[in-house]
């Protein structure tokens, strides 16, 4: 392996390391993974990989994987000169740059799909990919406004399961759920109201898309009379919900399980 030392942490192509936050976009689709579990299972994948920035032990203990990749460059440094780019105190030895694999059109995407209102929380968006790919539900859609799949934050959350699955992003909310519709999926959402179906009681089609709503506000009654059919889990009378990623969990294994 051919190593790029690190001598001056202001040269232009570290400058990516330092300034890609949660939720920013570059004209290129770049994102910043971290951690030895997420950048291996992501070295795993066809995704394209710009650099690698790590410590010589990362590099010393995965030389197998990291030599099959050919990535173009190579930066070595120690975890202290690495904290000095990212401005934070870190816990691993590794971060990667890569490039947002192709988005999936919608007609591209399985019978059984995991959809997104605007969430406000980059760990829930993540939490939710990796639930979903345990469930072996694979098609993600996400609105654009709002934090996306391959963010620093909910990459790291989703301990990279995310590339295991198709991501689409929508603009319109009423416009995507209307085109479902008509291609033959059941669009249920998850809210408590008066008129929701009990999970118990719910009949799951084998086309179906499950829509959660953002974690405070949750789904607004335009949209809700847009779908097809309310979902609520039951539970005790004086508590209010779950936690959206934790909500998901249950419902798409409910939903996997039970699908028709």
């Amino acid at each position: 392996m051919n190593f790029t030392e690190i001598t001056d942490l202001d040269i232009p192509e570290l400058q990516i390391y330092r300034h890609l936050r949660d939720n920013a976009v570059t004209q290129d689709n770049s994102f910043i993974a971290d951690s030895p579990k997420v950048v291996n299972m992501l070295l795993e994948t066809d995704i394209e990989v710009r650099s690698i920035l790590a410590t010589e032990k990362y590099y010393q203990e995965n030389r197998d994987l990291i030599e099959s990749k050919n990535v173009p460059t190579l930066y070595v440094g120690d975890k202290k000169l690495m904290e000095s780019i990212t401005g934070h105190k870190i816990h691993h030895g590794v971060m990667m740059h890569g490039i947002r694999p192709l988005e999936a059109s919608l007609d591209d995407l399985d019978d059984q799909i995991i959809m997104l209102d605007t969430l406000s929380k980059n760990d829930n968006v993540g939490a939710i990919a990796r639930s979903a790919a345990a469930m072996g539900v694979s098609s993600y859609l996400v609105p654009k406004q709002g934090p996306h799949p391959y963010g620093r934050r909910a990459l790291r959350v989703s301990m990279g399961y995310i590339s295991k699955l198709k991501v689409h992003t929508y603009e319109s909310i009423f416009e995507t759920i209307k085109t479902l519709q008509k291609s033959g999926y059941r669009v249920f959402t998850a809210e408590a109201t008066s008129d929701a179906t009990n999970l118990a009681d719910l009949k799951i089609p084998g086309k179906w898309v499950l829509l959660m709503g953002h974690e405070g506000n949750g789904i607004s009654k335009e949209v809700l009379a847009a779908c097809d059919e309310t979902v609520q889990i039951e539970m005790e009378a004086d508590i209010k919900s779950f936690n959206v990623g934790i909500a998901a969990s249950i419902l798409l294994y409910q939903f996997k399980m039970r699908s028709k």
